[in-house]
C-alpha cells in the first residue's frame, strides 16, 4: 500500500513542531498511524503529530489537513497515492510532503502570548501523560493548566498531577501547571445544577480543602465551607483564583463584590452560549474583572486567553498580565483595542459630556464578520464586516464612571465546529457625574439574586452548626450590603 509522510516545520524559524493531523483518505475514512492519539471534542477528526507522520494510503486522493493551535494559518493540500507505479507493487506511489505553517499574523511580537486556564481529563482518559506533553505544544499554548477536581468518586485522570508547576512538561516555551477547581452543586435532583458556584485556582502550592462539598461528595455532606474561604486560602499561597463558567452560581456576585476574584472565566466550556450578562452586571457595579477562558472538558475547544507582556514568554509576568486585566479572550482573532490612550486593564478619567475615540484593530486567519464596542453593557457602535484583518473607530459618548470593551463575532467555524468569536477585557472610565442608569439596573439584579440564595441557605442547605449557617448567611449579606449601598 503507498505511504504518505510528511515532516512539518515553523516556516519562520525551520524548527520541527507538532500538530494535528488529519489525513481523510479517498472513501471518506479518517486515516492515522498505529497506536495515533486523537484530538478530543467535536468537529473534525485529527491525530496527533510529533512533526513528523507516516500512515498508509489506500490507492487514490487522499486529502491532508495540518492545524497548530491558532496563530498559524492551516495547511491543506490534496495527494494522489499510488500514481507512481503499478497497482499491487509494494511501495508504489508513496508521497512525501513537505509541511510548512506560517503564522498569520504577529501576536509573539506584540508581546502577546495564550493560555487555557480549565483543563480536565476524565475517568477515559487512559494516556494522560501522552495526552499533556501534546496539548501545550500542539495547541502552542504558552500557559496550559489542568486542575484537580472532585466528584463523587469519578477518577479524573487529571487528578494524578500534584498542584504546582508540573517540570516534566514545562520548558522555556511552554509552562505547564496543575491547580484546583472548587465546586458547590446543590439540587440532588440534577446533579449538574450549581449551587455556590466553580472556582478555579491557579499557581498554587497546596490543595485548599475541601476540593468540593455537598452532594459532590455524597448526600449528607455540608454546604460548607464557602467558596469564598478557598479564594482566600488560594490568595494567602499568591494564587489566581478565577471564577468558572461565566459568574453562574449563587456566590459568584458576593465574591466578586468582596473582591475574592481575580478574573472570571468567560464562554467557558463550549456547549454554552456567550452569556456574558452576569459579567457585565459585575463590571456595571464597578467591579473590575478581567477576562479568561479555558477549554474545560480536555482540549475541546480553540478557546484561549492572550495576555501582553515582552515578546519572550515569562510565565510570572504573563500571570500578572491576567490580574492586571491585559489580556483578550478567543478562539481564533486576535484583538487589539484603545480607548484614548488606555489599553484593557488600564482607567482613562474624564470630564463629565466628553467624547472617547475607541479604536479597535483585529487579525484573523477566518472572516471576521461582525465588530461592536460595548459601553456599559450596551453596544454603541458596531461594523458588519468581511475580512479577515481590519480596524474599526468610533466616538464614545461618556457621562458618568464605567467601562468600555470591543467584541468580534463570526459565522464561519473552526475545525472544531465552533463559530469564531473574541472580545477584550474592558478599559474603566473614572470620573465625575451621576453613575450610568446600568449600575442601579445591575445593582438590583444581584440584590436580587442574592436573595433568592439566602432564602435557599436558610430553608435548604445543609450545615453540621447553626454557626456554619449562620457564616455563609453573614457572607451572603455583606455581598449584598456592596449592592444595596449602589442603590442608595
Amino acid at each position: 500500500m503507498p505511504r504518505v509522510t510528511g515532516e512539518i516545520r515553523d516556516a519562520k524559524t525551520g524548527e520541527i513542531v507538532q500538530a494535528r493531523v488529519q489525513v481523510i483518505g479517498p472513501a471518506g475514512e479518517p486515516i492515522a498511524p498505529d497506536g495515533a492519539m486523537w484530538k478530543r471534542g467535536p468537529g473534525e477528526p485529527f491525530f496527533y503529530s510529533d512533526g513528523q507522520f507516516s500512515v498508509d494510503a489506500p490507492r487514490g486522493y487522499s486529502q491532508v489537513l495540518v492545524e497548530r493551535g491558532t496563530e498559524f494559518t492551516p495547511w491543506r493540500q490534496t495527494v494522489e497515492a499510488g500514481s507512481g507505479g503499478t497497482a499491487g507493487t509494494a511501495r508504489s506511489g508513496d508521497i512525501a510532503l513537505d509541511v510548512q505553517l506560517e503564522r498569520w499574523g504577529d501576536l509573539p511580537e506584540r508581546g502577546w502570548h495564550p493560555g487555557n486556564t480549565h483543563i480536565h481529563y476524565d475517568e477515559k482518559e487512559t494516556d494522560p501523560d501522552r495526552r499533556l506533553a501534546y496539548d501545550s505544544r500542539v495547541e502552542n499554548l504558552r500557559m496550559t493548566a489542568v486542575s484537580v477536581l472532585k466528584r463523587w468518586d469519578l477518577g479524573y485522570a487529571t487528578n494524578k498531577y500534584p498542584p504546582g508547576v508540573l517540570t516534566e512538561f514545562t520548558d522555556t516555551h511552554h509552562h505547564v501547571q496543575s491547580g484546583e477547581e472548587s465546586r458547590h452543586n446543590h439540587d440532588p435532583d440534577n446533579p449538574h445544577d450549581i449551587g455556590y458556584g466553580h472556582v478555579m485556582l491557579l499557581n498554587i502550592r497546596n490543595i485548599v480543602e475541601p476540593v468540593s462539598r455537598g452532594l459532590l461528595i455524597d448526600p449528607f455532606s455540608p454546604d460548607y465551607p464557602p467558596l469564598s474561604y478557598v479564594c482566600d486560602d488560594a490568595a494567602a499561597q499568591g494564587g489566581l483564583v478565577i471564577w468558572c463558567h461565566n459568574g453562574r452560581g449563587m456566590e459568584a456576585p458576593v465574591a466578586a463584590a468582596l473582591g475574592k476574584l481575580h478574573a472570571i472565566n468567560l464562554f467557558d466550556p463550549y456547549w454554552n452560549d456567550v452569556e456574558y450578562d452576569l459579567w457585565y452586571h459585575m463590571l456595571n457595579c464597578g467591579i473590575k474583572l478581567p477576562a479568561s477562558t479555558g477549554s474545560d472538558w480536555f482540549v475541546s475547544s480553540a478557546n484561549r486567553v492572550y495576555a501582553q507582556g515582552s515578546a519572550e514568554f515569562e510565565y510570572e509576568p504573563w500571570m500578572e498580565s491576567v490580574k492586571a486585566g491585559r489580556t483578550f479572550i478567543t478562539n481564533g482573532p486576535a484583538l487589539y483595542f484603545s480607548v484614548g490612550d488606555a489599553a484593557p486593564g488600564e482607567t482613562v478619567e474624564v470630564s463629565r459630556g466628553r467624547t472617547l475615540q475607541a479604536r479597535v484593530a483585529w487579525q484573523s486567519h477566518y472572516e471576521v464578520q461582525r465588530v461592536e464596542i460595548v459601553s456599559n453593557g450596551v453596544v454603541v457602535a458596531r461594523r458588519d464586516a468581511r475580512e479577515g484583518n481590519g480596524v474599526f473607530e468610533a466616538d464614545v459618548q461618556v457621562e458618568s464612571d464605567g467601562w468600555i470593551a470591543a467584541r468580534v463575532a463570526s459565522g464561519r467555524r473552526d475545525s472544531f465546529n465552533q463559530p469564531i468569536w473574541a472580545h477584550t477585557s474592558p478599559v474603566y472610565v473614572q470620573g465625575p457625574g451621576t453613575p450610568a442608569t446600568s449600575r442601579s439596573l445591575s445593582a438590583k439584579y444581584f440584590v436580587d439574586r442574592i436573595d433568592e440564595a439566602i432564602d435557599w441557605v436558610s430553608k435548604k442547605g445543609k450545615f453540621y452548626t447553626d454557626t456554619q449557617r449562620a457564616e455563609v448567611l453573614d457572607l451572603h449579606r455583606a455581598g449584598q450590603e456592596f449592592y444595596r449601598k449602589l442603590l442608595r
